[in-house]
């Protein structure tokens, strides 16, 4: 029998003036930028989030904490990797991921190719795995009035030794 598990991840940052704007690795030309602990990726967090999910390990807070100092400005990749290692510890493959990303400004499309080639290439795994998106919030709450950013992810992961025996 094949084990397969699915998992959610959010993520949500407020935008300010004169920060880099780091989306799915990749940064983003723009006047403002997602704030926080790390580098602020909520495309990445939010997928760290789902994967953790999936494999019933928790979040990316418990793995990663917003205390701790060796954490501070980090680029959130690392963090992708340290959680795709943990999966693998525990028998885990990505099977895919889908991402919904929620901001006004700017738009990601030109980016999307990127995007997806740094996350397929930090997870290891190939560019059609990874679903990449984005919308507006129709100016609409603090993603509307361009205070903040929001991701969602979904992951699908399955265990290696089921599927390999």
């Amino acid at each position: 029998m094949q084990q397969y598990r699915v998992g959610f991840g959010f993520d949500v940052h407020q935008l300010k003036d004169g920060h880099p704007f780091w989306l799915a690795g990749v940064q983003v030309p723009h006047f403002q930028g997602a704030y926080g602990h790390s580098d602020a990726d909520v495309v990445i967090h939010a997928i760290c989030d789902a994967l953790l999910g999936a494999a019933a390990l928790g979040d990316i807070g418990k793995h990663f904490p917003d205390t701790d100092m060796q954490f501070k400005g980090i680029d959130s990749k690392i963090l992708l990797k340290k959680v795709v290692e943990l999966l693998g510890q525990r028998h885990y493959q990505i099977g895919n991921i889908d991402v919904t990303l929620v901001l006004e400004k700017p738009k990601i499309k030109p980016f999307i190719d990127q995007m997806q080639a740094t996350l397929a290439q930090v997870m290891g795994v190939k560019n059609d795995q990874i679903s990449l998106k984005a919308t507006t919030n129709e100016k609409m709450g603090f993603v509307g009035r361009e205070e903040g950013v929001a991701a969602h992810a979904v992951a699908l992961i399955y265990s290696k030794n089921i599927l390999s025996a």
